[in-house]
């Protein structure tokens, strides 16, 4: 109950702050690649748990279906699962246009055009100009449009370096950028070449992925900057341990011309050359460790059928497993299995004007943290996916309850409303006591008494 009143107290305050501030809300979404969840758990970061404590945590957010970088990082920013906004995966082939999609191929429209993400969506809207430091798809005209400052992806350009520019632009940019984004390669570079479990490996990553925040913090500090913009640190997915004793070799199962491989593991996209059925049929007994499915087949929970860039049978390895023709395994971990699995899940932190100070939350879906910005951000959101309900316990002008809090709530003003009842009503049917015997008093306007 007193968790309830602080956060409806703390939501008047924000709710009276932002109905009398004279400047737009500022958002600054960064993104750190392959965060598991558990690591704020299993490693020391104490940039990032005073960054935490300071504003709200979600502990585990379930991703996008498949759980990889390119479709992930496109939800995150259109509140819309994979099948909708039609990045499915991060190598694509569109048959009807005969064109290729990959990572290292990605500078076309053609491909993000069926969504429009919030950066462009800001400055349609006249809320300001976006800002992007290697963001996937802001270096693409999505809807004929980037953000009105932008790098071009560039692996080799530092962390510092990148920044530096975003920081120069919050600062003094003309028009003020009310919305940016900052991306950054680590620590899914060192999970895929370590392994999730190779501790002493992935310490060192996320104490220097931790110096990062602090390098952030003190940039926004310095600046003064850091008490008026809101900043969510985030994830586009986790990462499983995987190893040479867990593969599933397809060249034991089919022959290389039955088939085309569109993307890999450890979600394979499969294009068959021969009738569809016969390839299904031979991929189906190929290892106890893979589920597959044609397209019409895959589970409605994975939102990942209603496409046509989703190729016509899908191969999903159970997690630690890997999906390969033939070749040898040249890393210790991956990510892109089951959304449902922990191992696939990142974390949300957020801080700011716009977010309570130390609150906790166990979970939320990725797809939600689109119309959270546009809230924050003062937009009219496109439509999408998400549910902004589920995010409104983080924020500092909303008023939240969960139902265990909800039901106590009811169940308090049901007892108080009939305590009070019962005493009024018990009030109006007391009995009046017996008076003493008094003698009747005659008033002024009586007639005389009759003398006898």
């Amino acid at each position: 109950m007193n968790s309830m009143l602080t956060l409806l107290f703390s939501g008047i305050v924000a709710c009276c702050a932002h109905s009398t501030g004279d400047s737009v809300s500022r958002l600054l979404l960064v993104s750190f690649d392959g965060f598991r969840a558990d690591y704020l758990e299993t490693y020391k970061l104490p940039h990032l748990q005073e960054f935490i404590e300071d504003g709200v945590l979600v502990k585990q957010v379930t991703n996008a279906f498949v759980t990889k970088t390119f479709p992930n990082h496109y939800t995150i920013v259109t509140g819309l699962y994979e099948e909708s906004h039609g990045i499915v995966a991060n190598d694509m082939y569109d048959a009807d246009a005969k064109k290729k999609f990959s990572q290292f191929n990605d500078s076309d429209p053609f491909w993000w055009n069926e969504a429009v993400p919030i950066w462009v969506t800001n400055q349609e809207q006249g809320n300001g100009a976006s800002a992007a430091a290697m963001w996937p798809g802001t270096d693409v005209k999505i809807n004929d449009t980037t953000p009105q400052f932008f790098l071009k992806y560039n692996f080799s350009v530092t962390f510092e370096e990148r920044v530096e520019k975003i920081v120069a632009w919050l600062n003094s940019s003309n028009p003020v950028v009310s919305f940016a984004t900052l991306y950054w390669e680590e620590p899914d570079a060192s999970g895929h070449k370590y392994g999730p479990d190779d501790t002493e490996n992935m310490r060192k990553v996320l104490e220097e992925v931790d110096n990062h925040i602090g390098f952030l913090t003190n940039k926004l500090k310095a600046f003064g900057l850091w008490d008026t913009i809101n900043i969510i640190i985030t994830s586009d997915h986790g990462m499983a341990s995987c190893s040479a004793e867990k593969l599933i070799i397809l060249d034991k199962c089919i022959g290389r011309n039955n088939y085309t491989l569109i993307d890999k593991s450890p979600v394979a996209a499969v294009l068959p050359r021969q009738n569809k059925r016969v390839v299904y049929n031979l991929l189906k007994k190929c290892n106890s460790h893979m589920k597959v499915y044609l397209k019409e087949e895959i589970p409605d929970r994975f939102h990942y059928r209603h496409n046509k860039r989703i190729q016509p049978i899908i191969l999903v390895a159970d997690e630690g497993w890997t999906i390969v023709q033939n070749e040898s395994l040249s890393k210790l971990g991956d990510h892109g299995y089951d959304n449902a699995l922990p191992s696939m899940h990142p974390f949300l932190a957020a801080r700011g004007p716009a977010f309570h100070r130390g609150y906790k939350q166990s979970t939320m879906n990725n797809v939600d943290i689109y119309p959270m910005m546009c809230h924050i951000l003062g937009l009219t959101p496109q439509p999408h996916n998400g549910t902004f309900s589920n995010t409104k316990c983080l924020l500092a002008d909303q008023w939240c309850t969960n139902i265990p809090e909800a039901i106590g709530i009811v169940i308090g003003a049901f007892m108080i409303l009939t305590t009070f009842t019962c005493i009024i009503i018990i009030s109006k049917n007391r009995v009046a006591p017996p008076r003493p015997f008094s003698r009747l008093q005659l008033q002024y306007d009586d007639d005389d008494p009759l003398i006898g």
